[in-house]
């Protein structure tokens, strides 16, 4: 757009997070020499902290552009995983293949290619950016990450990277071995005006095709008091500044222009409401207390009444955030109650499911057995029905009171035979005995 206007290779303002184009600033000089040191001596955990826009992923490209080729790099840039996504996503970045395999056997392949690493004489950098987005449960994963040793030194080097925020849950108790294996920390601060227009003229000179083009002293203190030091608002300024610049033909930035800029970007919303960017702390403090009396030392040195209103407002703040926490803990109660609820009328739903099926089995063996056996069945249902006694149910009761209840087929007199029939069956044997009384 305005490159050959300005006679520029490309834009020096973009904001991606280009290692060229890196202002070694103090702050950030002294980042990188510490995350030097760390990997040289293989300390524990390096943890690098810095505001939004502070510059935290330029310094990361930096650091890794000028490694050798006897480290081996893990990055992960996305961190609202869980402990066993992270654990993948660092198998995945070093060429490991975690699909369909259990925790264990991840963690077995994980430490064997650590251990053929340092046989090899190669060193592996575990790195992750974003690490203020990791749980508690990830961030415990990751200590456990580092007991992966041998005698003599770590198999694995961390270096986490984040915003404030990432101080507060290493200062939490749950966290207290992993805050205690952090042998290299630092944050990194925001830029004051001097090195703001240090920093502009230096992106400009690197982009510059012939003779650099340069903002005024008059014109960086605008945008250093807009942009608070913080290299990403100033970026923003600096490159809508050179778009106007085109667009008005004007071959010199001055303050007049840039006040204009950056009355146009306010009104808009792009530059957002003014925040600062020296913060440690994060948006919700760990401890409110702490965090009111911090803004109390701050206010004793401007203002008096500011500092009893910085106390109020934090005390406010405060107790927001404890309220939000009571309800949200209410809610959780609740939820729990309901699903414990929920699975005892399931387990009841599913009692009562057992007790049918056995009762439609036992029905369905007997239906069986009645259909295996219909003639011993009807027999005995007809005598049933033919006795003189049978209920109305059709059963009857036996035995018999007295004889004038029992059956007549009971008490019939046996027919006499005839005097040849008897000689007859005398004579050639038959299984009938012959009665006395009827010879």
């Amino acid at each position: 757009m305005y490159e050959r206007f300005y006679r520029l290779r490309e834009r020096p303002f973009a904001l991606t997070p280009d290692p060229d184009y890196l202002y070694p600033s103090r702050v950030h000089k002294e980042a990188l020499s510490y995350l030097r040191y760390g990997i040289e001596t293989h300390a524990g955990f390096v943890v690098i902290t810095g505001a939004i826009g502070s510059g935290k992923t330029t310094l990361l490209q930096t650091l890794v552009r000028g490694l050798d080729s006897q480290t081996t790099v893990a990055r992960v840039m996305n961190t609202l995983l869980d402990p066993r996504e992270l654990l993948e996503a660092a198998m995945i970045d070093v060429g490991l293949d975690p699909t369909g395999k259990s925790k264990p056997i991840m963690l077995k392949e994980f430490g064997e290619f650590l251990v053929n690493e340092r046989a090899a004489g190669r060193l592996v950098l575990l790195v992750i950016d974003e690490a203020q987005n990791l749980t508690l449960p990830a961030l415990e994963e990751i200590r456990m990450l580092s007991n992966l040793e041998t005698e003599k030194s770590k198999l694995l080097q961390i270096i986490l990277i984040g915003q404030p925020d990432l101080r507060d849950k290493l200062d939490r108790p749950e966290l207290e071995q992993l805050r205690q294996r952090i042998t290299v920390s630092y944050h990194l601060e925001a830029l004051d005006a001097e090195e703001t227009s240090r920093y502009i003229n230096h992106r400009l000179q690197r982009a510059a095709i012939g003779a650099p083009m340069e903002f005024d002293r008059a014109g960086t203190d605008r945008i250093h008091a807009r942009s608070g030091g913080v290299p990403r608002l100033i970026n923003v300024i600096a490159d809508a500044t050179l778009v106007f610049g085109y667009g008005e033909e004007r071959s010199e930035i001055d303050a007049a222009l840039i006040d204009e800029v950056i009355a146009d970007l306010d009104a808009t919303g792009v530059l957002g409401p003014r925040s600062n960017p020296n913060r440690h702390a994060s948006v919700v403090p760990a401890d409110p207390a702490a965090a009111a009396a911090a803004m109390h030392g701050v206010g004793a040195v401007l203002d008096p009444r500011a500092a009893q209103l910085a106390i109020s407002s934090a005390g406010a703040t405060a107790a927001a955030v404890m309220a939000r926490t009571a309800e949200d803990e209410k809610r959780t109660r609740e939820l729990a109650e309901r699903e414990t609820q929920m699975r005892a009328r399931e387990a009841d739903i599913a009692g009562r499911e057992r007790e049918l099926a056995e009762q439609r089995r036992v029905l369905a063996e007997q239906y069986r057995l009645l259909r295996s056996h219909p003639l011993e069945a009807k027999p005995a249902a007809a005598a049933a029905a033919a006795a003189p006694g049978a209920s109305a149910g059709g059963a009857a009761a036996w035995p018999p009171a007295s004889r004038a209840q029992a059956p007549a087929y009971m008490f019939q007199p046996r027919r006499r035979s005839s005097f040849w029939r008897r000689v007859k069956q005398t004579l050639l044997g038959t299984p009938e005995p012959i009665l006395e009384d009827s010879l």
